[in-house]
């Protein structure tokens, strides 16, 4: 399958090198310029790891504070969301042929909201998991394509959680969904509303919206834009 991830950090590595192992070719990736914390556009060593990780293999790179449906290429099948804070519109979306999925570190819709595995400790969960779902105007709320559960080992952090046991869950279930879709098997079990959960980020800005910010029937909510219409 021809897929383009938009994410950040290691993760996005760990799945985009995983994509590339089971013999998927990525066609381009949406990141962050600089690691965070970092301002040295000019030293290699500051760029987002996804975005370093295209260069050499000349895979395509886009800023991910700027990403539309125009940078998304020809042929896309697959675009995957993988640890990305940058909201995937419903024009991006429409680039791929077959699928537009994320993962999401809960057992949605539990936790929805950037900071799930923070929330997660803070509540004292014993059980929690990770998702794959198809991305929709909701953020977070689009119909399931894979979950599974784990149970939260005594003493996690949001860090150790994140790092031993989510993450490397997220790798298996985004190759899992891909190789799904690759023989034609779609899954959507719509999420259950009355059970869902949402929490808000801890010290982050409020999810960057780029395709609704000059678009007819948004309104101002909060300091952000959201769109009147969510489906």
């Amino acid at each position: 399958m021809n897929i383009y991830v938009s994410g950040q950090g290691a993760f996005a590595v760990e799945v985009a090198d995983a994509l590339l192992d089971e013999g998927h070719k990525i066609l381009g990736v949406a990141a962050p310029r600089l690691r965070k914390g970092r301002t040295d556009e000019s030293d290699a060593m500051s760029w987002d790891r996804l975005r370093a990780w295209a260069y050499p293999r000349d895979i395509a790179w886009t800023d991910s504070a700027e990403l539309r449906a125009m940078h998304v290429p020809d042929g896309v099948d697959i675009i995957i969301a993988a640890h990305s804070h940058a909201f995937l519109g419903r024009h991006t979306r429409a680039r791929a042929a077959v699928a537009t999925i994320g993962y999401h570190p809960s057992l949605l819709p539990l936790h929805r909201g950037r900071d799930a595995i923070r929330w997660t400790v803070r509540d004292g969960d014993k059980v929690t998991g990770g998702s794959v779902y198809h991305l929709t105007e909701r953020t977070d709320a689009g119909p399931l394509a894979a979950q599974e559960h784990l149970f939260v080992p005594p003493g996690s952090t949001a860090q150790s959680l994140w790092r031993d046991h989510l993450a490397p869950l997220g790798v298996r279930l985004l190759l899992r969904v891909v190789a799904d879709l690759a023989e034609g098997r779609r899954i959507e079990v719509p999420q259950d509303e009355e059970l869902a959960t949402w929490e808000p980020a801890m010290g982050a800005p409020p999810l960057f919206k780029p395709e609704l910010i000059a678009l007819p029937g948004t309104a101002q909510v909060n300091g952000s834009r959201w769109a009147l219409h969510t489906r």
